[in-house]
């Protein structure tokens, strides 16, 4: 299972950086979604979450599941939406003013 996982991350992350990489609005916007998805899952992956366990130790719970990277994932996903929703935005805007979907980085190129 840790494999599976392990793999997922990568792949994401791999997945991710290959779109950022293609100066494209779209393409860049789905690869930060990706990179943040992966991060996401590397979180709570790491968090030691075990099944049948409640999140708060009481007096009758032998252990317990730590609560804090469910906490940081679910709120690096607000936050992640709310970051794709500016970029979508800033993209829009861009392609509108511009015509184009490209990002050049280069300001006298004439292609």
């Amino acid at each position: 299972m840790e494999l599976l996982v392990a793999s997922a991350v990568g792949l994401m992350t791999a997945v991710g950086i290959y779109l950022i990489l293609r100066l494209r609005i779209f393409p860049v916007i789905v690869g930060l979604s990706m990179i943040s998805y992966a991060c996401n899952v590397f979180i709570f992956a790491s968090g030691r979450i075990v099944p049948g366990l409640p999140p708060i130790l009481s007096k009758t719970a032998v252990a317990y599941t730590d609560p804090v990277p469910q906490a940081l994932v679910l709120t690096a996903i607000v936050i992640s939406f709310g970051m794709t929703a500016v970029i979508v935005m800033m993209g829009l805007g861009a392609f509108l003013s511009a015509g184009d979907d490209r990002i050049d980085l280069s300001e006298d190129s004439e292609e």
